[in-house]
């Protein structure tokens, strides 16, 4: 199940993610906002970032303006790497090399043709590990104070 979220500057990015994930038949969990009103980006990014590491979800997807400030948001939930996205390499390389769990966009950046590629590629691609496991637990040991 992917979980998926975003403020009022994503809102509409969201919808077409949404349903691109449906004709496809993935399964997604759709954590807000819901309507184009003003809302703020912390507390969607904070829901839709626990649901993954909870176990819930397994990966999200978050759209707000530019991506920037609910990246920022969801990497202070414990055990997330997301990674703000604007181009078809970083949303690859971001699975392939970070691990990365959610991915983020910027509805007032991105649109939604180049939008749906990078959400099919960062689904799409999985974790090479080796010598990236060795970083992603650096990563872990900065947010249990161990580095």
């Amino acid at each position: 199940m992917i979980a998926i979220g975003s403020d009022h500057g994503g809102f509409e990015l969201k919808e077409a993610i949404k349903k691109h994930l449906e004709e496809k038949g993935i399964e997604y969990k759709d954590f807000g906002t819901y309507s184009p009103e003003s809302v703020d980006y912390a507390v969607i990014a904070a829901k839709t970032a626990r649901s993954i590491t909870s176990g819930e979800c397994e990966r999200g997807i978050l759209c707000c303006g530019t991506g920037i400030g609910i990246s920022m948001a969801a990497n202070k939930v414990k055990g997330i790497r997301a990674a703000c996205c604007s181009d078809y390499f970083s949303a690859k390389y971001t699975r392939l090399h970070n691990d990365a769990n959610i991915l983020c966009m910027g509805g007032r950046v991105v649109g939604a043709g180049l939008a749906l590629e990078l959400v099919d590629v960062f689904l799409e691609t999985e974790f090479e590990g080796g010598r990236h496991q060795r970083r992603i637990d650096q990563i872990t040991a900065i947010e249990n104070g161990e580095l």
